[in-house]
C-alpha cells in the first residue's frame, strides 16, 4: 500500500487531492467535527493511535529505510507546539527532531531559500517536525513583499521538485495546515495576554499578522493547492477543537507510518549461534 493510500474517512475528507480546482479554505469550517464527532471516542480512539505510533516508531527507527517528514503550518496560535507535544511526545526521543523555523538569520539569507530547510530534513529511521517550514517563503514574504512577485512565483514549481526529490529518496512527506477561525484565534491570543503563565507566548507581531489576516488566507489557498502532491499531500484539519486536531493528526500519521511496513531488523548470520554465558 502506498503510504496515503487509505479509505479512511480522514484522509478522504481532509487530504486536499492534486490538482483541486478553485481551492478555498472556506470550504473547511475550523470547528466541525464531522469524521469522529463523538470526544470521548475521539479521544479513546487518539489514545490508540498514539501508542501505535509510540510501537511501531521503534521498528522504524531501527530498520532506518524510511523517513517520515511532518510539516506543520498554520496562524499564530493555530496550535502547532500543542498538536507536536500531544502526538508526538511519547515517541521515543532518540527517534524524533524538532525543526522551527523564524525569521532568517543573515546567514541563512546568504543562501538559497531552501538551503536552512534541506540541512535538518530527517535521515532515513528518523521522524522529523517542521513548526513552520519552506511555505514561509509563498505566504509570509508574498504578503509582506520580501521578495520580488516572479521570485515567489517560481517558488511553487521550486518547492513541488525539492519535495519530490526527497520522496523519492525515502522521505514520506505529510503537510497539515491547522485550520483555525479568526475569533477563535482572537480568544487564544486574549489568553496569552490575560493569564501570567502564557505571557511568554505573546508577541505583539502576532497583532500585525492578525490584522492580513485574508491576505494570509489567500496566500495559503494558493500554497495549499499548488503544493499538494501525489509524493507530498497538504491535509486541512479543522483545528479550533484541539481534541479533534489532534485526533485526526494521530489517525493520519499512523495510517502513513504503518504503510512503510517497517521491519525488525535480525542479527546477522555470523551472530546467531552466539549463546550469552
Amino acid at each position: 500500500m502506498a503510504p496515503f493510500d487509505h479509505d479512511d474517512p480522514v484522509f478522504e475528507r481532509y487530504r486536499v487531492k492534486p490538482g483541486t480546482k478553485n481551492f478555498n479554505l472556506s470550504a473547511f469550517d475550523p470547528q466541525e467535527k464531522t469524521c469522529l464527532p463523538a470526544r470521548k471516542a475521539a479521544e479513546k480512539q487518539f489514545k490508540e493511535d498514539v501508542e501505535a505510533i509510540v510501537e511501531i516508531q521503534n521498528a522504524f527507527y531501527a530498520c532506518g529505510k524510511k523517513a517520515l517528514l511532518c510539516v506543520f503550518q498554520a496562524m499564530d496560535a493555530g496550535g502547532k507546539d500543542g498538536t507536536v507535544r500531544r502526538v508526538f511526545g511519547p515517541i521515543n526521543p532518540a527517534g524524533i527532531r524538532v525543526s522551527s523555523f523564524k525569521k532568517p538569520s543573515s546567514r541563512e539569507l546568504a543562501h538559497d531559500y531552501l538551503w536552512r530547510i534541506h540541512k535538518v530534513v530527517p535521515e532515513r529511521g528518523m521522524i522529523g517536525i517542521f513548526n513552520r517550514s519552506h511555505y514561509e517563503d509563498v505566504m509570509v514574504v508574498k504578503v509582506f513583499g520580501l521578495a520580488e512577485p516572479e521570485r515567489i512565483e517560481q517558488r511553487y514549481e521550486q518547492i513541488n521538485a525539492f519535495e519530490k526529490h526527497l520522496a523519492e529518496n525515502d522521505v514520506v512527506i505529510l503537510k497539515f495546515f491547522l485550520h483555525i477561525s479568526k475569533d477563535e484565534q482572537k480568544e487564544r491570543l486574549q489568553e496569552r495576554l490575560d493569564l501570567p503563565r502564557k505571557h511568554w507566548k505573546f508577541n505583539a507581531g502576532d497583532l500585525e499578522v492578525r490584522k492580513r489576516w485574508d491576505e494570509f488566507m489567500a496566500v495559503s489557498e494558493t500554497a495549499i493547492s499548488r503544493c499538494s502532491t501525489k509524493h507530498a499531500p497538504w491535509f486541512v484539519i479543522p483545528a479550533n477543537r484541539n481534541w479533534y486536531r489532534n485526533a485526526c493528526i494521530a489517525r493520519i500519521v499512523r495510517k502513513t507510518i504503518e504503510a512503510t511496513e517497517p521491519e525488525w531488523p535480525g542479527l546477522e548470520d555470523d551472530m546467531s549461534g552466539i549463546v550469552i554465558e
